[in-house]
């Protein structure tokens, strides 16, 4: 039973609440298969009036679209949008953990603490997820250290 102000959709026949701009209008209600429906009907019955039967056939008409073509040169062709990514790719690079220095014959000292990067480039994108579903992390420093705590415990 529909309450106050209630109207049966055409399309699908449930009951619906019209927009309180529209209200005395709308017949279909907003469900996506209405909505192409109440276009689809829309149409037929703009198309159904003696003065728009030939709108888009008269030559009067081809002339101005031909007109505002000319004026809008590939308007309807559109550009296409490369997808970007939200995260640049991570590429992995071995890491040294000995660097070279000036002179040939010395080699300097590996770091004492290991860059976040350089430790989280080796580990595979499986592992790495693993260890954020097991321990319920996600910030790459935390994945970090609880790598390296797993990797101490051995």
């Amino acid at each position: 039973m529909a309450q106050s102000g209630q109207r049966k959709c055409l399309c699908c026949g449930l009951f619906f609440l019209p927009d309180h701009r529209n209200h005395e209008r709308q017949r279909y209600c907003s469900a996506a298969d209405c909505a192409r429906a109440s276009k689809a009907a829309s149409q037929a019955a703009w198309l159904a009036r003696p003065e728009n039967s030939s709108y888009f056939r008269d030559p009067s008409h081809v002339a101005r679209v031909q007109a505002w073509r000319a004026l809008h040169p590939g308007y309807g062709r559109g550009r296409r949008r490369v997808a970007r990514a939200l995260q640049d790719p991570l590429i992995v690079q071995a890491h040294d953990s000995v660097e070279e220095s000036a002179n040939r014959g010395e080699s300097a000292a590996a770091p004492a603490v290991v860059a976040l990067q350089d430790s989280w480039s080796t580990l595979s994108p499986a592992l790495a997820g693993l260890i954020a579903h097991l321990f319920d992390l996600t910030l790459q420093e935390d994945m970090a250290s609880t790598t390296r705590l797993l990797v101490k415990r051995g």
